[in-house]
């Protein structure tokens, strides 16, 4: 399997504080990788440096054999790799449509981007029903599903997902989760961040454990799952 995404020796620091140290990984075509960890120990700060919203201070990033470590994020989206940030950000006085084609922005064929616009209204049909609605006004799922909807408008062959499920009811934990598989079966790579390690592990292929900066711990995410480990630090809600 070839690497779409390759991380090597990535240092990071927030003035003094050194938050990445030297952390190297790897996300395969077509797998689903899921990055677990507690909090503050840099799994958020790992996708943004990955799409340039935070620099590096060494290390590189390889994304489709190409460098991007100093390359800036507005420019990644155009070579294929979205970003579904922490804590959702739709811009809540545009309507969910509006929000919607925001993502489609690096894109010029409008019949490609109304195509695009159907599959996204199949993975989420209240996106759908909502679409005249202001995005401010949806529930924290609904918020959730319309900023996967507007990163997979820009037709991304990699999807990264900071925290999918934080702060959502159970019933929309388990459709957020039903929804990236299906994103993945059509075809784009994930890297998933992910608080609910016993979610992110049962749809991985493969998983890394952080702590503090550090990568600790990687295999195949069903090996994780059950390593005693693993299961005493994260596993135990």
């Amino acid at each position: 399997m070839s690497a779409i995404l390759e991380v090597q020796d990535l240092n990071v620091y927030y003035g003094v504080i050194h938050a990445l140290k030297g952390i190297s990984f790897h996300v395969n075509k077509g797998e689903i990788v899921t990055l677990i960890g507690a909090n503050g120990a840099g799994k958020t700060t790992t996708l943004q440096t990955i799409t340039g919203l935070i620099p590096s201070r060494s290390g590189s990033i390889v994304y489709n054999g190409k460098d991007i470590t100093h390359t800036p994020g507005h420019s990644l989206v155009a070579k294929g790799l979205a970003h579904v940030p922490e804590g959702r950000r739709v811009f809540a006085s545009l309507s969910v449509l509006q929000n919607l084609m925001l993502g489609a922005y690096t894109r010029s064929d409008k019949n490609e981007v109304e195509a695009t616009l159907k599959d996204v209204y199949e993975h989420f049909p209240r996106l759908e029903e909502r679409k005249h609605q202001m995005a401010g006004t949806l529930s924290g799922g609904e918020q959730q599903m319309l900023a996967m909807g507007r990163a997979l408008m820009s037709h991304p062959e990699m999807i990264v997902l900071d925290e999918p499920s934080m702060g959502l009811s159970p019933i929309y934990v388990n459709e957020i989760f039903d929804i990236i598989q299906k994103i993945h079966e059509s075809g784009v790579t994930v890297l998933l961040v992910e608080q609910n390690a016993n979610k992110a592990l049962a749809i991985a292929d493969r998983a890394y454990v952080l702590e503090t900066g550090k990568i600790t711990i990687e295999g195949a995410a069903q090996d994780l799952a059950n390593d005693p480990k693993v299961k005493a630090a994260y596993l135990s809600e």
